[in-house]
């Protein structure tokens, strides 16, 4: 992942060069470094839905239904329960701790724990459909993110589910 972003300072500073008419002057040179030092800061400032998703919501999100809120909150402490034992947990250990917590099984959606082939997932999901709310928690190496979605057409929230 590091590396996409270090390419494109190096593809930046190269085709900042590469301006036909100015080639050989000495203003380019000093576009160059501009551009070159411009570009990193782009990608890292720009949030990505995991950096900006959090179980924590102090005064709430604007625009969330109460209810959604309060869903929100209890997938989120039932997911810090279950990361906080294991991990890495199983589909029934995230579906168990959801359910246990009040949210009924047929509103809920877990992923898979394991590949096709047997393999440990790097991520396991869970969603919780609230009118036309999905609250999505994701357990990923013992860290919890929660967030809100909109549910899909199909009126789930993970595609094929």
């Amino acid at each position: 992942m590091r590396l996409r972003f270090l390419a494109v300072p190096v593809l930046v500073a190269g085709l900042a060069g590469c301006n036909g008419a100015d080639s050989g002057a000495s203003a380019p040179s000093s576009r160059q470094s501009t551009a070159a030092a411009e570009v990193p800061a782009t990608p890292a400032a720009a949030p990505t839905p995991a950096a900006t998703a959090s179980t924590a919501s102090p005064g709430g999100e604007p625009g969330l239904d109460p209810a959604t809120e309060r869903l929100k909150e209890t997938v989120g402490n039932a997911l810090q329960g279950v990361a906080g034992a294991n991990p890495k947990p199983g589909q029934d250990q995230l579906t168990a701790a959801l359910t246990g917590a009040g949210i009924p099984a047929e509103s809920l959606q877990v992923s898979v724990s394991r590949t096709p082939t047997g393999l440990e997932v790097d991520a396991i999901e869970a969603a919780a459909l609230q009118g036309q709310d999905c609250v999505i928690g994701q357990i990923r190496d013992g860290s919890v993110v929660v967030t809100v979605l909109p549910v899909l057409a199909t009126g789930k929230c993970f595609v094929g589910g």
